[in-house]
């Protein structure tokens, strides 16, 4: 398959003003329950898509564009007019996590529950829980029960 058989998703923020565009497939998808993602997300949990930077492409309103560096690990990003959330660079990562719920057209499947350590909403799906992150990103790679 090359490049132009890839699938692209697209994606707004809730007005409409920035539109992105994400290539081909994410890397992972999963959900995250730590603290700092419920708070951004008001939710017990984050969806998250993965994807290498280049694969992201912001097609409209790129000047609407806010981003709140809350740590090194995470640059969340929101649109200035509307404060709809669109995605969080992780620069450590080399990696960009567009929420699952931004791109409609993406068949979310999650394959691991990240920072379950922290979950104050527990779910049972047979999917992998790991307490923190997997190895390759930082984290002790550790399992625990749903």
């Amino acid at each position: 398959m090359d490049s132009t058989d890839k699938p692209s998703h697209e994606g707004s923020c809730f007005c409409g003003t920035v539109r992105f565009v994400a290539h081909g497939d994410p890397l992972a998808m999963g959900y995250c329950h730590c603290q700092s993602c419920r708070a951004w997300s008001a939710s017990p949990v984050n969806g998250f898509t993965l994807w290498k930077p280049e694969a992201i492409t912001i097609k409209q309103g790129a000047e609407c564009i806010g981003q709140y560096n809350g740590s090194p690990r995470s640059h969340r990003k929101w649109c200035t007019r509307c404060g709809g959330h669109l995605m969080t660079d992780h620069p450590q990562w080399g990696l960009v996590d567009v929420f699952a719920s931004m791109l409609p057209t993406l068949e979310f499947r999650p394959g691991v529950h990240v920072n379950y350590a922290e979950s104050v909403l527990r779910i049972r799906d047979g999917l992998p829980k790991l307490r923190d992150f997997p190895a390759d990103l930082g984290g002790s790679d550790e399992a625990v029960p749903e």
